[in-house]
């Protein structure tokens, strides 16, 4: 897959192209719709499968007090586009000078002009260019007067309700794991580099790996199992996936800390990872988190959630 980091720096316009344009946030089903669409459509056309997408998200440029919490990084999104079978994305800064491009301008000149697709396809709420003024209806009106064709792909539900980032920020705010996976079709996951702690899990008996995230969004406080990936070179190598048991939260039992982290204890694991970058993956909520009496019991819950996860992680 090609990324280019802005749309100026396409070379040559993507005749015979497939498009589409948005944030794809999470890249959750909904979003997966609109790739399969478009991947099949470019196959179709012989032309090449786009994403046009924004980096920051606009709302961290026009509005940064009500900006979303992301659900992926830059490089979680690129990866996961790859994977689906997309052939370039592009990638938009988006500052405060782009933000003020008139929506026809947007649309002739950088759509257009620009990248040249035979086809576009965006989601069912599109709205683009200064304040937001393009609408679905803009864009198709102006893509047959240029020479490309406008789909709108309806929203995707799951349970009689739209998938989109927002709900998905809900679950995970609730702890809802299983249910935020079923809207992304795939665990939730973070990504960060591992920083030393305090080595209070060493003393238990479970040493962990803490967490310095790189994500914005960590689900609540609380008992997971899952799956952590490492993904730089080193020892374990790059790509190997340990089971995990991670805990969220303010570890109440001890001196409570300011900020909440996230520590997780790969089960069968001996070695030291300081300074690694990993994925840490959410699957299943064990349990809330708690404050124990002593050290003992919190060690014996330890013990009993460790088991617990090997159950859930082996039946997938």
């Amino acid at each position: 897959m090609r990324v280019v980091r802005g749309s100026e720096k396409v070379e040559e316009p993507l005749v015979g192209s497939a498009l589409t344009v948005g944030n794809f946030d999470g890249l959750h089903m909904g979003h997966r719709a609109i790739m399969d669409t478009v991947i099949g459509r470019a196959r179709a056309l012989g032309g090449p499968a786009v994403v046009y997408t924004f980096e920051p998200h606009p709302r961290k440029v026009l509005r940064p007090d009500r900006a979303p919490r992301l659900l992926t990084t830059l490089e979680q999104k690129l990866e996961l586009l790859e994977a689906q079978g997309v052939d370039v994305v592009i990638v938009e800064p988006f500052t405060l000078e782009f933000a003020r491009l008139p929506a026809e301008r947007f649309v002739g000149g950088i759509l257009h002009e620009r990248i040249r697709p035979e086809e576009v396809y965006v989601g069912y709420d599109f709205h683009f260019g200064r304040d937001r003024e393009g609408s679905m209806r803009t864009l198709t009106e102006l893509g047959p007067r240029l020479g490309f064709s406008v789909t709108i792909i309806p929203e995707v539900t799951v349970r009689d309700q739209d998938v989109n980032s927002t709900r998905i920020r809900g679950l995970l705010g609730e702890g809802k794991v299983e249910d935020s996976a079923m809207l992304l079709d795939r665990p939730y996951a973070v990504r960060g580099r591992v920083v030393a702690g305090d080595r209070r899990g060493r003393t238990l008996g479970f040493p962990t790996l803490n967490l310095e995230p790189e994500s914005e969004i960590l689900p609540a406080s609380g008992v997971y199992a899952g799956h952590v990936r490492f993904l730089d070179e080193g020892q374990p190598a790059k790509g190997s996936v340990w089971c995990a048991v991670t805990n969220v939260g303010l570890r109440p039992t001890f001196k409570q800390d300011a900020r909440v982290l996230a520590e997780a204890h790969l089960l069968d694991f001996e070695g030291e990872a300081y300074g690694r970058s990993i994925e840490l993956g959410f699957e299943h909520r064990l349990r809330g988190e708690q404050k124990f009496s002593d050290v003992a019991a919190l060690k014996a819950q330890i013990g009993r959630d460790i088991e617990t996860a090997r159950e859930h992680l082996a039946r997938g």
